[in-house]
């Protein structure tokens, strides 16, 4: 079982955005910037494209109202959105408010939120997500 199926089961807290039946969202508590997101399957996949043709187009659908909300919160051009897969071997697509192509380089450090601020970085993508 995976990091990320023990969140979905609540065996460990996170900072939840959404949920539905087939997809988790919730803070990566160790984000490149403030408000960055992760999706994941809650089926235990490792390999992005080893998902079902229905997950892989549901994903993005179930994304589309958490990057909009990411960018309404956070001060950014565009929410983008990177498959890299490599730190859980579960598959995840990561949601990043970002200015440039560099915002998505995830060899920078990560920042080291406190519990207050990631609670308020869920707060204000919730406070925008519709």
């Amino acid at each position: 079982m995976t990091i990320f199926s023990k969140l979905i089961a609540r065996e460990f807290p996170s900072y939840i955005i959404l949920e539905n039946d087939h997809f988790f969202a919730f803070l990566d508590i160790f984000p490149l910037v403030k408000g960055h997101v992760l999706v994941v399957p809650k089926v235990e996949t490792d390999c992005f494209f080893d998902l079902t043709s229905e997950y892989l187009s549901e994903i993005l659908v179930f994304a589309q109202p958490i990057a909009k909300a990411i960018e309404k919160a956070f001060p950014c051009n565009r929410c983008g959105l990177s498959v890299v897969g490599l730190e859980v071997p579960h598959a995840h697509l990561h949601l990043v408010p970002i200015n440039s192509a560099d915002d998505l380089n995830f060899n920078r450090p990560k920042l080291q939120l406190s519990p207050d601020e990631l609670k308020e970085v869920q707060m204000a993508i919730l406070e925008h997500l519709q």
